[in-house]
């Protein structure tokens, strides 16, 4: 396999845009990252167009990518559509990846975009609630109010199991939203930039015990694209070069049971890479709710198991700390454009490693990790991808 290289980010803002559709958002993107790689659109050879859940909202289905990107000059190459539910984008960038690493072509794609507001909130919870079985769909959807999303009551009951076993407690979520609201004040991307103070957090709308309104991960709308290259070709260009030296993804075991999705990708991703959780210097995580972003330490082999929420507690994972987490804001206040999500990871973890992240900068960041999770079987997700990055090879 090959070497490849990150040599081309480019994103949206991420918010509630009723005004605009994915085409514009995917263009906007897509010619940050062309311009930012300094390629011709020529060159690519493959694109992956990750769009989850605005074809259940839009009715755009089947040929997503070839709509968004039809007044591009991508049209008449390869445009291969991508669905895996939150990781949809995180997806996107393993088959670009994958392309460009098995030489099947030496410049590859990685585009997600996303359309999830409109004007009635029962359309957009119906396409969320699409990630989960629908047999088991049905039972959450009947135990659900109405205009719910049926994924916070599976949060919930996943942060109440963590409390009883670990010891955190209402007051740690919202010292992590808290967190995460500071680092997005930073960001020029993120959906909610003004800082919040706990008491708000805990006093903000009651979703499902223990999580409050700003516990959750917010609908939006976005676009993000990220332009791998062969190291050959990367030698041509003038962005500082970032490594991709491992992207692993796993599905969830039949059962549920055993090490969860993000675990095992984590496992294969420092196996394939040759670094540990100890060499980790920034990460971008899937934050669907403030308390899997904990638990996610701990499944990173950042911390021991109910060890996590010391991290949180002592500042490691804070702007400025040992090890950031989610220094762009993650998905609770940069937003959550499902089909996005993935590559905009990628985006700031890719800033972070070109020492360009500004006031959020992780000084001496060298490598970095990005994880994202998406959907939900039995007691895991259905799928979790981990990619591991750094500014060497």
């Amino acid at each position: 396999m090959r070497h490849v290289v990150v040599a081309g980010i480019g994103q949206t803002a991420f918010g509630k845009f009723l005004d605009r559709n994915v085409r514009s958002l995917a263009e906007e993107a897509l010619s940050a990252a062309v311009a930012d790689a300094g390629v011709d659109y020529q060159q690519i050879g493959m694109t992956y167009f990750a769009n989850a859940l605005s074809g259940l909202v839009t009715g755009q289905e089947t040929i997503r990518g070839q709509v968004a990107l039809r007044n591009t000059s991508l049209m008449g190459s390869p445009i291969i559509n991508v669905d895996n539910a939150c990781a949809s984008g995180s997806t996107a960038f393993h088959l670009a990846w994958l392309s460009v690493a098995s030489g099947q072509t030496d410049v590859a794609l990685a585009i997600g975009a996303e359309k999830l507001t409109h004007i009635d909130k029962s359309v957009t919870f119906g396409a969320f609630a699409a990630g989960v079985d629908v047999e088991e769909r049905a039972h959450l959807q009947r135990e659900a109010p109405q205009g719910h999303s049926v994924f916070m009551d599976i949060y919930s009951e996943r942060a109440r199991r963590y409390m009883e076993s670990s010891g955190a407690t209402p007051e740690d979520f919202a010292l992590l939203c808290v967190k995460s609201r500071q680092a997005a004040s930073l960001s020029p991307w993120a959906q909610f930039r003004q800082p919040v103070t706990t008491e708000e957090v805990l006093s903000s709308r009651m979703i499902s015990a223990p999580l409050t309104l700003n516990m959750c991960s917010p609908i939006a709308d976005g676009a993000a694209a990220a332009i791998l290259v062969s190291e050959d070709v990367a030698r041509s260009l003038r962005a500082r070069r970032v490594y991709v030296r491992a992207s692993k993804l796993v599905s969830a075991n039949n059962d549920g049971d055993g090490p969860t999705c993000a675990s095992r990708a984590a496992d294969e991703a420092y196996e394939y890479s040759g670094f540990g959780p100890e060499d980790i210097h920034v990460a971008e995580v899937h934050d669907a709710s403030a308390p899997a972003e904990i638990m996610l330490y701990e499944r990173l082999g950042f911390a021991l198991p109910d060890q996590g929420v010391k991290l949180l507690r002592e500042g490691v994972t804070s702007v400025g700390g040992r090890l950031p987490v989610n220094p762009g804001g993650g998905l609770l206040s940069r937003g959550h454009p499902v089909g996005a999500t993935g590559i905009a990871q990628i985006v700031e973890l890719t800033t972070q490693l070109r020492g360009n992240a500004g006031k959020r900068q992780r000084e001496g960041a060298e490598v970095a990790l990005a994880e994202c999770s998406g959907g939900q079987i039995g007691k895991d997700s259905a799928l979790a991808a981990v990619t591991i990055l750094s500014s060497f090879q």
